[in-house]
């Protein structure tokens, strides 16, 4: 290990790429703990070690939101952009089209997503500041012309962000966006870890330690299912003209356990909140039996309540397999395969290797279902049997950190491996 961290310093160029995305790391860390004028510190942070949903969404924005920073919304209104773009295109033929034309249709893709981003970031900025800003006397009375800098601002430091993603992307090592979230998480461990320390019962140091086996285990857990995957052997046919063979050879086609990703937990999110939300509104109206039902309605929309954790674990489970189809086409790849000569060895191509594809992938996303499932829920159900306890990072935190890290890691090694080879 120590040698390959070695050799990886060793290369000027590869060195360059680490040092550059690590420059880009700091400023984005400097700018979380720039907080917008005339926030209450001391509310801010009692709002948000109450309120478990926003909290959640503030482990989503890197650890912004927390400290009402100029870039408090991170670069979640980018994923929604993403998310939004990548769903469209499959329901929009023209956006379809341009998916299929190479490397100039996903440019003109992006480009989509950045002309989204600005609107959604200005939206959730007025929700953020608005909502909770405003009702819960984070910020003092402001004048609609500080609302409306406070919006542009806070905007402003979206782009900023997913600029700077995106040049960690082509200048550097790793996905930029992804590696901004997972710093925003990691940034956020030695604070959790200390104010758990700090008011810990003696005794219970045991079931702290338990804990942390736990965690462990759920790391180990969260690799093996993200390196898993169902290797399809993939043969394509040969040719021979005259003394020459053209073609021919064998590959596979991997098919992951966890093909969705994080973003299905993301979608279950955003539908467990709404309900919550709404529901605060109606707790203050006039008729009694409306205020009534609205707080039996948050009350039963809480992370610690059972009802919302099977329904949450329902809704990642729906989700794995709907943001899963979006992404595998069956019927895409098996025309792809058969356009470029392969074959699966004993399915015919065209139609019945589009139903085996289906079949399989059906298979592997039912594990991967429950997979992310459990994942989502088993830091509400740790919350739940120890109330005592603050969660230092949820399970949806290590699944992204995970992830992030390995695929890191991944990028390094072929830097690595592509460098050396040209040394020879």
């Amino acid at each position: 290990m120590f040698q390959k961290i070695f050799k990886v310093f060793k290369l000027k160029d590869l060195r360059g790429k680490i040092l550059f995305t690590f420059l880009l790391l700091v400023i984005c860390r400097l700018l979380a703990h720039i907080p917008i004028p005339g926030v209450d510190a001391d509310v801010l942070a009692e709002f948000f070690n109450r309120n478990r949903i926003f909290g959640i969404l503030n482990m989503l924005s890197g650890g912004t939101m927390s400290s009402f920073s100029i870039v408090m919304m991170g670069v979640a209104p980018y994923i929604s952009a993403s998310i939004i773009i990548q769903l469209l295109t499959t329901i929009v033929p023209s956006l379809e089209a341009l998916a299929k034309e190479g490397e100039i249709g996903r440019q003109k893709l992006n480009q989509y997503t950045r002309w989204l981003t600005l609107p959604l970031a200005m939206i959730q900025a007025y929700g953020m500041v608005t909502v909770v800003g405003g009702r819960q006397k984070i910020l003092p009375e402001i004048t609609n012309f500080e609302l409306f800098t406070i919006i542009i601002s806070v905007s402003a430091g979206t782009i900023f962000l997913m600029w700077l993603g995106e040049l960690i992307t082509e200048k550097g090592v790793g996905n930029g966006i992804s590696l901004i979230i997972t710093l925003g998480i990691i940034s956020r461990i030695p604070v959790s870890v200390r104010n758990t320390v700090s008011v810990l019962d003696p005794s219970k140091y045991l079931i702290f330690v338990l804990l942390l086996l736990l965690a462990a285990f759920v790391i180990f857990f969260i690799i093996v299912i993200q390196q898993g995957e169902r290797r399809i052997p993939i043969c394509y046919a040969r040719r021979i003209r005259g003394m020459r063979i053209y073609g021919g050879g064998e590959t596979y086609l991997p098919i992951r356990v966890n093909t969705a990703g994080v973003i299905p937990i993301i979608f279950a999110l955003s539908i467990m909140i709404f309900p919550a939300v709404i529901a605060r509104f109606f707790t203050s109206a006039r008729t009694p039996f409306i205020a009534s039902l609205a707080s039996y309605g948050e009350s039963l929309f809480q992370p610690n309540t059972i009802f919302y954790i099977i329904i949450y674990f329902l809704l990642v489970f729906a989700f794995t397999f709907f943001y899963t189809a979006v992404v595998f086409n069956p019927s895409n790849i098996s025309e792809t395969i058969q356009k470029q000569g392969g074959f699966i060895p004993g399915i015919r191509p065209g139609k019945q290797t589009a139903d085996y594809l289906s079949k399989v992938i059906t298979r592997i996303t039912l594990f991967g279902g429950i997979f992310l499932g459990i994942i989502a829920i088993l830091p509400l159900l740790v919350q739940r049997s120890y109330p005592y306890f603050n969660i230092i990072i949820g399970g949806t935190g290590l699944l992204i950190v995970v992830s992030v890290i390995l695929e890191t890691a991944r990028q390094i090694e072929a830097h690595l491996a592509m460098r050396t080879y040209e040394q020879y």
